[in-house]
């Protein structure tokens, strides 16, 4: 089928390992919008941790948070997030799991919190405000804990009924959200509002939440540097994210050909 929606995932995906889109990519995807193809990113990241993104790439959609919230044009059109009952119980108990020193992010519909200030084991948001979480009464849409243990991960997404739990293949940490707040989900929830159909999306990722949408879609690319399971997934594979992958399939296969 035509293709009216590219989707790609961020990190280790469209971005390059040092956190920028090259001029190439911006000039492939900047083409498709021009030829009438929607553009959009599916990330893990939250609003505020992709604007500098947006600014180079114009994006028509914006899923973020995994698939916890949906932008089209810069308005909001769904979002779901733990309720504030909720998100205390998930951060009681990573902290009682994982111990004091555990470090913690909690991204909200606008902010993203985190539980230290200096020495941060990841560069994941430069923007992040401190919170310690001891009283803390916002709902979360997504709560990222420093951990790669999958007992310890379980034990904290028990703590509330219908919650998601993934690793990250590159950092030691474990992502939580609402069980309906996946990127395959959000994706259908677009299509609805779009008036088109999963199989008219090409979509890029590389990492476990990228696996549903790789699936759903009707062309799910993975990246070179893709973890076996999202290649195994996918209907091909591009080159790297350091080598432009995703806007060279794009060129390849879509500006190429039409």
């Amino acid at each position: 089928m035509e293709t009216k929606l590219i989707l790609s995932d961020l990190d280790e995906t469209l971005l390059h390992s040092d956190k920028t889109i090259s001029d190439y990519s911006a000039q492939i995807f900047e083409q498709c919008r021009q030829r009438g193809i929607l553009v959009g990113f599916c990330t893990s990241r939250g609003k505020p941790n992709i604007i500098p993104f947006e600014k180079k790439i114009n994006p028509d959609i914006c899923i973020c948070n995994g698939g916890a919230s949906i932008y089209r044009n810069g308005n909001l059109l769904h979002a779901t997030s733990f309720s504030i009952e909720e998100t205390r119980a998930l951060l009681k108990t990573a902290g009682t799991v994982c111990g004091a020193d555990c470090e913690i992010t909690v991204d909200t519909i606008d902010r993203i919190f985190w539980n230290r200030q200096k020495d941060k084991s990841t560069d994941y948001a430069d923007n992040s405000i401190y919170d310690d979480f001891e009283n803390f009464v916002q709902p979360a849409m997504k709560i990222c804990v420093q951990t790669d243990d999958p007992k310890k991960a379980k034990e904290i997404a028990q703590s509330v009924t219908a919650c998601d739990f993934l690793p990250f293949s590159d950092i030691p940490w474990y992502k939580f959200s609402p069980a309906s707040a996946t990127k395959e989900n959000a994706i259908l929830i677009l299509c609805q509002n779009l008036g088109i159909s999963p199989q008219e999306i090409l979509a890029f990722g590389d990492d476990f939440n990228d696996i549903g949408m790789l699936k759903l879609c009707g062309k799910g690319i993975a990246m070179g540097n893709a973890i076996p399971q999202v290649k195994e997934a996918a209907d091909g594979i591009t080159k790297t994210n350091n080598e432009d992958g995703a806007a060279c399939y794009v060129e390849k296969e879509i500006l190429l050909k039409s």
